[in-house]
């Protein structure tokens, strides 16, 4: 058959028409461009199988086509619209229309197409072509076929209308110069079209691109008819492979302009345009009448709108006129009792104004702190020198070494003591002379008054000008508010001078005779004036402030509070300095004149060296009359009843001893730091060294001492009794180097427990002794049997109230601890205490070890549970964190009872795995985490709020067998 190619998809597809159906496309036309625009548009889910007609995008004529595939479908409302992909029949191009580009065409349209899709037989596109080939190819094809005459035999036909053809053009095989151009390749089964299909979609995917493609022009061309191409064109194949879903990326293939040619004269193709054309021109103008009667139609809506407020705007006009007639009636007496009404008012503001003394208060305050300011005292000054020196002085005697060089400090010390007692007594008269108690109690009345009114005070400027600049403006406002008031005053008057001389005028009985014109004169003026100046005058408020006069304001109030807090701190020091004076003079008058000695401390040391002979003596003596063979039981009896004797009024000594020391340390810290120098032998240093605990009069022997076996594991451990009181004495060995360093520790210890003493939650320590035989420092401390937390939990463990009381106890001593720096590093179950089951005490620990040797200890464990931290594991220094994360562990431990736990990789228990009470989980967790709680947050956590703090002195609990641990040693081996 003879065709005319139209379409071109790639190196071996185009459509074609035959030449012979030119007039059926005449006919196709001019049915479409009538029927079309008045035809319905594409209603819901379009049919696949359908002819509709289609408004091409280029001329905006209309063609028929098929519905490919619908491109969207979004919502928007209750309406869907959406986009279709369409194929023109009859030219073999597509696109994408509008639904509304896409309407129903008549029954006797639905007729087949009048373009036929072509392959070229024997050919099939390489599957690796790349785009610019697949382009070539589809140019190089379409330059053959494109707009000419070609023969077509038929070889097959494909099951989508496809046929399988050999093409020539003017003898040519299109297909061999398709093939020798390498734009195609010779396909084994040459029939198969659909394999070839497959490859055109397979190169369509690689290359992932839109295809450009040309449409036929045919014109002036001879006994051919005009073929009327739809110009935008789109590759179904292409659509097919790239879009199976539409709600990606749509390609679509550019516009081109194309025309055709025809077989038909020139004037059937005019007619035809004109015929579309108008067309075109009617809808045009029906869609200009329908727009133009909605517009009619709401023009007429405003006239009616306009109509009605035309309407209300006369009604209102009335009422109005009428409400001015009878405002004219009523004028008179409305003025004057709205100027009455007024003028009340005015009244009710002076009055106020008048009661709250506009500025007065922070003008008083001002007037206060500058001139019955206090001034520092002359001699202040000269005594904080002197004092200044006087320390210096006792510091020098302090450290001094050299005996040579003492007595001449002492003598240039005692010296400048007589200065700082004269320059105490003239402080003393100077101040007494000063209302300091009366200055300090109107400074805090005032600012409390002025911080009702302004609130707290704050940073600002600190000059001078300050104050005056608040006065200026006061000033001003003042004077602004005088010249309102006497204008209202002044309007008032002659407001009651033209009432008077109206009076005048209607009093029939005055003979006086004058012109009414002249006498009522401009009563309105007068009126308005009156108004005028009473409305100016309630305005102006003093208590409204702008933001310049605001910054004045607080600028004046923050200075004064400034001066008010200097003064106040001026007088806390000179109160302070007077009260330190008075203490000085007091003391001073006993010590001035006169030097301590240290004769009843050797008179009470010598009773004990004759008092500890004695009971040697008697300790010999019972020792032998246990061996003797006249051994009798009273006498022993006897015998023992002397040697306790002796040993209470040693201890009795020993403690007049310990006095005697005290007061001789309190000589040497606040008076004579000579005392050490002047008598060595009295070992004043040592027992200050100490914190008191050192006694060399109280020796180990002379004690009841009975060996603790079980307990001694690590050093000797003796029990005894003292005044009625179970003590442990534990032992240390301890040489020449590590002797300091031992009775350090031991006296910062001591030190912090005696800052609150049977409050600070710690083990009181009683006494430090050295032994004479052995490298041995004994350290006496109270003894409670059966009372560590190790042995109450095997016996009879603690209920959640007891621990949680115990627990706040030991919480207790570590704030102590740390609140002096000091670590513990050994809080386990044999190193707590729990006294009655209800007073919580922190045990001492090994005063010759260090805060880490000691976290090391075997003893460090409860249960299964380490109780050292992560971070001290991975090597990090002790720190109260560590000390905590015992603590932690501890109360872990007492809450868990027998329920079993997990252990996490670092060593921290599970608890969200066990049962245990909300608050005390909470507390856990947050003494397990890594930014642990601290023992003063640890005590105010809600598990601790209704526990009741046992105010009562630890003393030894319940009488049990000595048979567990009283502190760190048992378990914990030296390494």
């Amino acid at each position: 058959e003879d065709v005319v190619g139209c379409h071109v998809e790639d190196a071996v597809t185009f459509w074609a028409q035959n030449v012979s159906r030119c007039n059926d496309l005449l006919k196709l036309s001019c049915v479409l461009a009538e029927a079309c625009p008045r035809a319905n548009a594409v209603f819901g889910k379009p049919d696949f199988s359908k002819i509709y007609g289609g408004c091409f995008s280029e001329d905006r004529c209309w063609y028929r086509c098929m519905v490919q595939q619908v491109i969207n479908n979004e919502k928007a409302g209750n309406i869907f619209f959406f986009k279709c992909q369409v194929l023109y029949i009859d030219y073999g191009n597509s696109e994408v229309l509008n639904r509304s580009d896409i309407v129903e065409i008549p029954p006797n349209l639905q007729c087949p197409s009048v373009a036929t899709k072509y392959r070229l037989w024997g050919l099939q596109i390489p599957t690796d072509q790349n785009l610019n080939m697949f382009d070539q190819g589809k140019k190089f094809l379409s330059s053959l076929v494109f707009e000419k005459e070609i023969k077509i035999h038929h070889k097959a036909k494909h099951e989508d209308g496809t046929v399988i053809a050999q093409a020539e053009y003017e003898k040519i095989d299109i297909g061999e110069e398709v093939a020798k151009a390498g734009f195609a390749e010779k396909c084994t089964s040459p029939g198969n079209a659909k394999d070839a299909e497959e490859r055109k979609v397979v190169v369509m995917q690689n290359q992932h691109r839109k295809i450009k493609v040309s449409v036929p022009l045919w014109v002036n061309r001879s006994d051919h008819a005009l073929y009327s191409i739809p110009r935008r064109c789109f590759d179904r194949v292409a659509a097919s492979a790239r879009n199976q879903d539409f709600t990606g990326n749509r390609m679509f293939a550019p516009k081109e302009k194309m025309l055709a040619s025809t077989l038909v004269p020139d004037t059937s193709l005019a007619q035809i345009r004109s015929d579309q054309k108008l067309s075109e021109e009617k809808e045009v103008l029906r869609r200009e009448n329908v727009n133009l009667l909605q517009r009619q139609k709401e023009l007429e809506l405003r006239v009616q709108q306009l109509n009605c407020e035309l309407q209300v705007q006369k009604e209102a006009s009335r009422k109005t006129a009428e409400s001015f007639d009878k405002t004219l009636c009523t004028y008179v007496g409305t003025k004057i009792r709205s100027l009455a009404a007024k003028v009340k008012a005015l009244k009710e503001v002076r009055h106020t104004n008048k009661n709250s003394r506009f500025g007065e208060q922070l003008s008083q305050a001002i007037k206060v702190v500058t001139e019955g300011c206090l001034t520092v005292p002359s001699s202040l000054e000269k005594l904080q020198r002197i004092w200044t020196e006087y320390d210096l002085a006792q510091e020098r005697i302090q450290l001094c070494r050299n005996v040579d060089e003492r007595d001449e400090l002492i003598t240039q010390r005692d010296e400048v003591q007589q200065n700082l007692y004269s320059a105490v007594e003239e402080l003393i008269l100077e101040v007494n002379q000063l209302p300091l108690s009366e200055r300090s109690r109107t400074l805090q009345e005032l600012s409390a008054s002025l911080e009702m009114v302004y609130g707290q005070g704050s940073e600002g400027d600190d000059s001078e000008e300050v104050f005056q600049q608040f006065f200026k403006w006061k000033s001003v406002k003042m004077k602004k508010l005088i010249c309102i008031r006497n204008n209202t005053d002044t309007a008032l008057q002659i407001l009651a001078g033209w009432f008077s001389g109206i009076l005048k005028c209607f009093d029939l009985m005055s003979e006086a005779s004058s012109d009414s014109e002249e006498l009522v004169g401009n009563a309105d003026e007068i009126l308005k004036k009156v108004e005028l100046a009473i409305c100016e005058e309630l305005d102006t408020d003093l208590n409204e402030h702008d933001e310049a006069e605001k910054g004045i304001i607080m600028s004046a109030y923050n200075k004064v509070i400034r001066n008010v807090r200097q003064e106040q701190s001026m007088i806390a020091v000179i109160q302070n300095r007077y009260l330190a004076s008075v203490e000085f003079k007091k003391q001073a008058e006993e010590w001035l004149n006169r030097r301590p000695d240290i004769n009843n401390l050797l008179s009470i040391k010598k009773t004990v060296k004759s008092l500890k002979a004695r009971l040697r003596w008697k300790l010999v003596e019972k020792n032998n009359f246990e061996e003797s063979d006249d051994y009798s039981e009273f006498e022993m009896t006897g015998i023992k009843e002397e040697i306790a004797d002796l040993r209470n009024r040693v201890l009795q000594e020993i403690s007049k001893e310990q006095e005697e020391y005290e007061k001789l340390t309190y000589l040497v810290q606040k008076w004579f730091p000579e005392l050490p120098l002047l008598y060595p032998e009295a070992g004043i240093l040592n027992y200050m060294n100490s914190g008191g605990l050192l006694t060399c009069s109280l020796e180990r022997d002379l004690l009841d001492a009975e060996p603790m076996k079980e307990l001694s594991t690590k050093r000797p451990l003796v029990c005894s009794e003292i005044q009625g009181q179970k003590v442990l004495l534990k032992g240390y060995s301890v040489d020449v180097s590590s002797e300091a360093k031992v009775i350090e520790r031991v006296a910062n210890y001591h030190r912090a427990w005696d800052q609150q003493k049977e409050k600070s939650g710690l083990l009181q320590l009683l006494f430090l002794l050295f032994c004479k035989s052995d490298p041995l420092v004994y350290l006496m401390v109270p003894y409670y049997p059966g009372a560590s937390l190790g042995a109450l939990q095997a016996d009879t463990p603690l209920t959640l109230e007891e621990a949680l009381k115990v627990m706040k106890g030991v919480a207790q001593g570590l704030q102590t601890l740390h609140g002096a720096n000091i670590v513990h590093g050994s809080l386990h179950g044999n190193n707590v205490f729990a006294v009655n089951r209800k007073q919580g005490i922190v045990g001492d620990f090994d005063f010759t070890k260090s805060e880490e040797q000691r976290a090391a200890a075997n003893a460090m464990v409860v249960s299964t549970l380490s109780l050292v931290s992560p971070e001290l594991k991975m090597g990090q220094p002790a720190s109260p964190a560590c000390d905590m994360y015992a603590y932690g562990c501890l109360l872990f431990w007492l809450c868990v009872q027998n329920q079993e736990f997990g252990i996490k990789e670092d060593g921290t228990p599970e608890v969200d795995m066990v049962v245990m009470d909300d608050k005390v989980k909470s507390l856990l967790l947050n003494l397990f985490c890594c930014n642990r709680l601290t023992a003063e947050q640890v005590l105010r956590d809600d598990c601790f709020l209704i526990v009741d703090a046992i105010p009562v002195s630890p003393q030894p609990g319940e009488e049990r067998e000595p048979c567990e641990e009283h502190d760190s040693e048992k378990t914990d081996e030296k390494k």
